[in-house]
C-alpha cells in the first residue's frame, strides 16, 4: 500500500499571497495523504482521480479567497461578531433565571438548564432553534454535510460540482475531517478553560480571588479537587526534613494550606446539608455592618443608586432630587459666572441671555419643587420657600440661592427616621455594602476581625523604646534616627498559591516589609531593630499625616496603589524602592528641622509593635470611593443630566419655554441641569425577547468603542436591572473616558486592528496553527484522552481565579463589586456547557457566511436547515393559538 502521493504537475497559487499558499498546500496535501490516498491505494494506482480531487478543492479555496478579499471584515468583527455574543448570553442569562427559583438547587440541573436555554433561544429567534443540531451528533452531521454541499455549489465549477463522486469525497472530508473535529475543540468546556488560562499567563496568581471562588462555588467536585491537591501539597510539605529558618517557612506554608482545607470542607459541608443561605443575608445577621454616611452617599454613583431605589420607595425621591438638581444648578451657574467675569476682564461682549438663562433655570428648579403646581413637592416650611421665590423674583440668582432650602432638605433625609435611618437598617443598604466590598463576612474560625494585622520580629538591639520615651527623646536635636527597608517578607504560603513575598491571614494576601531601624543617642549609643509594616499602614500613616500636616501633601507621594497583578515579584521590588525613598525624604534632616512636630508620628509608625492605625479598612475604602468625588461636584452636575422622565418632565417643559437658545451657552445650561435623552430608545419591541443589537441607540452606532462596550457591559453586568438613573450614567462615563482616552482615533485603531487580523500574514499564522494543530511533525494527531475530573475541576478553579483577579478595581467603582463578581462568574458558566458552546460555534459560523455571501439567502437557508427542531414547531402553534385567542 502506498503512503506518498506521487508528484503531480499542478498550479500551486491559492490566495495570490505566497505567505499563505505554502502552509494551506501542506494542509491540502496531509489531508488528502490521511483521508483519501490510504484507501485509494488500496483499490487504484490511477494518479488522475487524486489529481482531480486536488484540483476541485484548489478551485474552491481560490473562489474562496477570491471572495474574502471583496468583503468588508470591518462590520463583522465589530458589529455582527460581538451583537451575536451578547445575544448568547441574553439566553443563558433568561435561562439562568427560569431556573433560579427551583427548590432544589443542590441537585445537578445541567440538563434543565440546556432545555431552558434552547426554549429561550427560540422565544428570542422565533423561527431559528438549534437544539437538535448541537445535541444529537447524527443530525449535527447531517447539517455540516448539507452546509459543505452548499459551500462547494457556490465556489466549484459546475462541471466539478456536478460529479457525484468527487463532491461526495469533498463533502466529507470538509465535514467530518476539518469541521467537526474543530468545532468538539472550539466547544469543549474544558478546552476553553485551558485558553483562558493561556490567555491572562502573565497575570499572576490572585489568593484573594482564589479565596472568593472558593466561597462563591456551588460545585462540590470543584471543591474536593481542591482539597485533594491541598492534602498531597500537604503530604509533601511534612515530608520534608529540614531544620532551622527553613522550618518556620514551612509551618507558615502548612497553616496556609490547612486554612485552605478548611474553607473547602466548610463549604462542601454547607452544599451537601443544603443549609446555604444568601451570603447577604448572611452578613446582615452575623456580620458588623459599616456605616457610610449620607455626604459620602449623594456623592457616590453605586452607593447613591441604592438610596435613589430606597427614597423612591418611600415615597420621598422629590426630595433626593432636589438635592441632587441643587448641586447641578450650583456649579453650572458658578461656571457660567466665571466665563461672564473672564469675558469682563478680557474686555470682551458678553452674551445679553447669560444671565437671563440663569434666571429660568433657577425659576424651573423653583416650579419642578417647591411652587404650588409642583408634583410631588419637596416638604419645606413655607417661610423658607416664600422667601426664595420672593428672591428669584426681585434679584438675579447667584449660584448659592438655594442653599438655604437645600441644608433643611438634607437635613431631613439624614435625622428622618423615615429617610436615610431607615435606609440603613434596609436590605438595600446590605446591597449597597455588596457592590462596595464593604461587607465584613463571617471568620470562618468564628472571629469578628478577618483583617490581617502587621506584626513585629524581635528587635535586634537590647533596648525596646516605647512611644513616651521615644517622643520627649525627640525634642533632643543630638539624636539621629535612619531606616531603610531592607527586604519583602519571606513568603508564609507555598508557591501553588500564590507569589512569593506575600502573607495569607483569614484568607487575605498581602506584602510586608522589613523595615530596619537604627537610632543614635547624644551619649554615642546606638540601637537597631526590626518592624514590619504593611503597604496599608504607609497609606494610613501618610493620611493620618497628611490630615494633621497639610503643607506635607505636596511634597510627600506616597506610590499609588496597583489595579491587579500586585503582588507580582518585580511589582513588589519597585514599589519597595519607592517606599523607600519616601522614607528617605520623610527622615530628611531639613524635613525633620521645617516639622519637628512630625517626630512622634514617624517614631510611632517606625516603633517595635502593633501598629496603631489611624484609620481602618472601612475608612481606607472610603476614600478610595469617596476621594476621586471629593474635589469636584462636576460629577454630580453631569449625574443629574439624566433623572428619571417622571420628574423630569416639568423641568423639559420649562426649559422649552425658554426660547429658541442658539448661543453654545444655553445648550450648555439646559444639558448640564435638565433632562438628556435616555440610553434606549421607546421601543413596542420587548427587551426579552429580541437581539441585543435591536435596542441600542442609533445615536451611538457610528462609535465603534463606545457601542462595543454598551453591548457587553449591558449583557455581561446585567445593567438593565439597574435603575436608568444608573444605568445612564455608566453610558456617559464611558463616552468620556473613550475620549479622554483615546479621542476619535480608537475608531482607527480599531479597524487598523481588524484590518491587521485579516492581513495575509495574519491569515498564514492561523493556517500554521491549524496545521500544527491536526498535523503535528506532519502526522496526524491523535485524539486526546479526557482528562481526569480532578485536573478538569482544578482547571476551573483556575480559570475562574484568573478571571476574577484581572478585573481591574475601576471597573468595580462604576457598576459595583458584587455586580462585577456575578457577571464575570455568569460569562464563565455560560462556556461552562458544550451544547450551549456548538451553539455559539455554530451562531458565529452562520455570520461568517452571511458575510461572505451577502447576495445568497443564507438567513433563510439556515431557517430551513434548523426547521427539524420540535421546539421551533411547538412554539409557532403556541403563536397561532395566542394569536386566536386574541
Amino acid at each position: 500500500m502506498k503512503l506518498e502521493l506521487k508528484p503531480i504537475k499542478i498550479d500551486r497559487r491559492l490566495t495570490g499571497s505566497s505567505f499563505i499558499d505554502e502552509p494551506l498546500q501542506q494542509v491540502i496535501q496531509f489531508a488528502l495523504r490521511d483521508y483519501i490516498q490510504y484507501w485509494y491505494y488500496t483499490l487504484s494506482e490511477d494518479e488522475s482521480f487524486l489529481s482531480e480531487i486536488r484540483q476541485t478543492l484548489q478551485n474552491a479555496l481560490v473562489q474562496f479567497s477570491t471572495r474574502s478579499k471583496e468583503v468588508d471584515w470591518q462590520p463583522y468583527f465589530t458589529t455582527r461578531l460581538v451583537d451575536d455574543f451578547a445575544t448568547h448570553l441574553r439566553v443563558f442569562r433568561k435561562a439562568q433565571d427560569r431556573l433560579g427559583d427551583r427548590e432544589d438547587k443542590q441537585r445537578d440541573m445541567t440538563e434543565e438548564l440546556v432545555a431552558s436555554f434552547f426554549e429561550a433561544e427560540v422565544e428570542m429567534e422565533r423561527k431559528i432553534c438549534r437544539d437538535v443540531v448541537c445535541t444529537s451528533h447524527k443530525d449535527e452531521e447531517g447539517f455540516l454535510r448539507d452546509l459543505c454541499e452548499l459551500l462547494l455549489y457556490l465556489l466549484l465549477p459546475p462541471g466539478d460540482f456536478h460529479n457525484k463522486n468527487m463532491r461526495y469525497f469533498l463533502r466529507e472530508v470538509l465535514a467530518r475531517g476539518v469541521l467537526l473535529p474543530l468545532i468538539n475543540q472550539l466547544s469543549d468546556p474544558d478546552y476553553i478553560n485551558q485558553f483562558v488560562i493561556w490567555m491572562i499567563r502573565d497575570s499572576s496568581c490572585n489568593y484573594e480571588a482564589f479565596m472568593n471562588i472558593l466561597k462563591l462555588t456551588d460545585k462540590p467536585a470543584e471543591l474536593e479537587a481542591v482539597k485533594d491537591k491541598v492534602l498531597e501539597e500537604l503530604q509533601y510539605l511534612r515530608s520534608l526534613d529540614t531544620a532551622g529558618d527553613d522550618i518556620n517557612v514551612i509551618k507558615n506554608q502548612i497553616n496556609s494550606l490547612l486554612f485552605v482545607k478548611k474553607v473547602c470542607e466548610t463549604r462542601i459541608q454547607r452544599l451537601q446539608s443544603g443549609k446555604e443561605v444568601d451570603a447577604l443575608k448572611l452578613a446582615a445577621n452575623f456580620g458588623k455592618l459599616c456605616i457610610i454616611p449620607l455626604d459620602h452617599i449623594l456623592i457616590h454613583n453605586i452607593a447613591l443608586q441604592f438610596f435613589m431605589d430606597f427614597m423612591q420607595l418611600a415615597g420621598a425621591q422629590a426630595e433626593l432630587f432636589f438635592w441632587l438638581t441643587v448641586e447641578g444648578y450650583r456649579v453650572t451657574a458658578q461656571q457660567q459666572l466665571e466665563v461672564m467675569q473672564s469675558w469682563q476682564k478680557d474686555g470682551k461682549k458678553q452674551p445679553s441671555t447669560t444671565k437671563g438663562l440663569l434666571k429660568a433655570a433657577a425659576l424651573g428648579v423653583y416650579e419642578q419643587y417647591l411652587s404650588d403646581k409642583a408634583s410631588p413637592r419637596v416638604q419645606v416650611d413655607e417661610a423658607s420657600v416664600i422667601k426664595l421665590g420672593e428672591a428669584l423674583q426681585k434679584d438675579d440668582p447667584t449660584p448659592d440661592i438655594f442653599d438655604e432650602i437645600q441644608r433643611k432638605v438634607y437635613d431631613m433625609m439624614l435625622r428622618d427616621e423615615r429617610y436615610y435611618p431607615s435606609f440603613k437598617q434596609s436590605p438595600l443598604y446590605v446591597r449597597m455594602l455588596a457592590e462596595l466590598d464593604m461587607l465584613k463576612e463571617p471568620s470562618y474560625r468564628g472571629s469578628d476581625d478577618g483583617d490581617g494585622e502587621s506584626f513585629n520580629g524581635s528587635p535586634t538591639g537590647s533596648i525596646n523604646l516605647s512611644l513616651d520615651d521615644l517622643a520627649n527623646s525627640c525634642q533632643d536635636e543630638t539624636m539621629q534616627l535612619h531606616a531603610f527597608i531592607s527586604d519583602t517578607a519571606d513568603a508564609c504560603f507555598p508557591d501553588f498559591w500564590g507569589a512569593a513575598g506575600v502573607c495569607n491571614d483569614h484568607g487575605k494576601t498581602y506584602a510586608l516589609y522589613a523595615i530596619t531601624v537604627f537610632r543614635r543617642t547624644q551619649d554615642g549609643n546606638e540601637d537597631c531593630w526590626k518592624t514590619y509594616r504593611r503597604y496599608s499602614d504607609f497609606h494610613d500613616f501618610h493620611m493620618r499625616i497628611t490630615e494633621q500636616f497639610e503643607n506635607l501633601t505636596s511634597i510627600l507621594k506616597l506610590p499609588g496603589k496597583k489595579t491587579f497583578n500586585n503582588m507580582d515579584r518585580d511589582f513588589l521590588e519597585k514599589r519597595k524602592k519607592d517606599l523607600n525613598a519616601y522614607l528617605q525624604l520623610l527622615l530628611n534632616p531639613e524635613m525633620v528641622k521645617a516639622c519637628p512636630t512630625l517626630i512622634p508620628y514617624v517614631y510611632d509608625f517606625l516603633e517595635n509593635k502593633i501598629y496603631s492605625k489611624g484609620k481602618g479598612d472601612f475608612a481606607r475604602k472610603m476614600d478610595t470611593f469617596v476621594n476621586p468625588f471629593r474635589s469636584s461636584m462636576r460629577n454630580v452636575s453631569n449625574a443629574v443630566k439624566a433623572f428619571p422622565d417622571s420628574l423630569a418632565e416639568g423641568m423639559t417643559k420649562v426649559s422649552d419655554n425658554m426660547g429658541r437658545m442658539s448661543e453654545r451657552l444655553g445648550q450648555d445650561i439646559k444639558q448640564s441641569i435638565f433632562k438628556v435623552p435616555p440610553l434606549l430608545p421607546k421601543s413596542d419591541i420587548d427587551p426579552d425577547h429580541c437581539r441585543v443589537s435591536a435596542q441600542l441607540d442609533d445615536n451611538v452606532d457610528d462609535n465603534i468603542p463606545l457601542r462595543v462596550m454598551l453591548l457587553l457591559m449591558d449583557e455581561v453586568f446585567d445593567l438593565k436591572e439597574k435603575n436608568q438613573w444608573l444605568r445612564r450614567n455608566i453610558k456617559n462615563l464611558l463616552q468620556q473616558l473613550i475620549r479622554a482616552t483615546y479621542g476619535d482615533t480608537i475608531n482607527r485603531k480599531i479597524v487598523d486592528h481588524v484590518d491587521y487580523m485579516t492581513s495575509p500574514e495574519q491569515v498564514a499564522d492561523y493556517v500554521k496553527k491549524f496545521r500544527d494543530s491536526y498535523w503535528p511533525n506532519g502526522i496526524l494527531a491523535e485524539s486526546l484522552p479526557r482528562r481526569d475530573k480532578n485536573i478538569r475541576m482544578r482547571t476551573r478553579v483556575a480559570a475562574k481565579t484568573n478571571l476574577l483577579g484581572i478585573m481591574p478595581d475601576e471597573l468595580k467603582h462604576i457598576i459595583g463589586a458584587d455586580t462585577t463578581r456575578k457577571g464575570i462568574l455568569r460569562v464563565f458558566d455560560m462556556f461552562q456547557h458544550q451544547p450551549m458552546n456548538r451553539r455559539l460555534v455554530y451562531v458565529f459560523l452562520e455570520g461568517f457566511l452571511e458575510t461572505m455571501f451577502p447576495q445568497y439567502k443564507f438567513p433563510e437557508l439556515f431557517v430551513k436547515l434548523h426547521s427539524r427542531s420540535p421546539r421551533t414547531h411547538r412554539y409557532s402553534q403556541k403563536l397561532k393559538s395566542s394569536s386566536l385567542k386574541r
